[in-house]
């Protein structure tokens, strides 16, 4: 399983241990991703997700699963992701076509 968050695409970075004595040994700075299931409104089903906690955070912000796909890149999202973005899409566009 690859360690990149499915919304936001963040991954490993990497940098330097430096110790007191000023020696540099490479390292790998992981991001915190979480299983979380998210709640889709517009389809109304739930959807889980390996998510960083500042995703999570923005997708609370942003006031949802369906707001932030809405604004999100699709060349940021996973597989998954964008097509949940493109059903949610499709259902809010008929549901607009209907009334």
């Amino acid at each position: 399983m690859s360690r990149v968050c499915e919304l936001t695409g963040k991954g490993p970075m990497t940098g330097n241990n430096v110790s007191h004595a000023n020696n540099k040994t490479r390292r790998r700075f992981l991001p915190n991703l979480n299983d979380v299931s998210l709640q889709s409104e517009t389809l109304g089903r739930v959807f889980k997700f390996r998510i960083s906690a500042a995703a999570l955070r923005t997708v609370d912000h942003r006031g949802g699963l369906d707001n932030f796909l809405a604004k999100a890149k699709d060349t940021e999202l996973s597989a998954n992701a964008l097509k949940v973005k493109k059903a949610i899409a499709k259902s809010s566009a008929t549901e607009a076509a209907a009334s």
